[in-house]
């Protein structure tokens, strides 16, 4: 898998945890109570589900050796 792949999906799936949090706040503040609309912990488990998945695919890029971490941070 090309590093360049890696990385959108990486950033693709940090939008999205975005969007979901967006999408959460709105449920919270609004004031409709829809039967059919689904809820704002929906969205925010969601965006939970896609964090784990971002760390799990950091993990593996870390062990194939796709990306390096920074050996001196300062």
């Amino acid at each position: 898998m090309p590093v360049w792949i890696f990385k959108l999906l990486l950033v693709l799936l940090l939008l999205f945890i975005v969007i979901n949090l967006g999408i959460a706040l709105f449920k919270m503040v609004s004031t409709s109570q829809s039967a059919q609309s689904k809820s704002m912990s929906h969205y925010l488990g969601r965006r939970v589900m896609l964090s784990v998945c971002v760390v799990i695919f950091l993990l593996i890029a870390l062990s194939m050796g796709w990306i390096a971490p920074n050996p001196r941070p300062y």
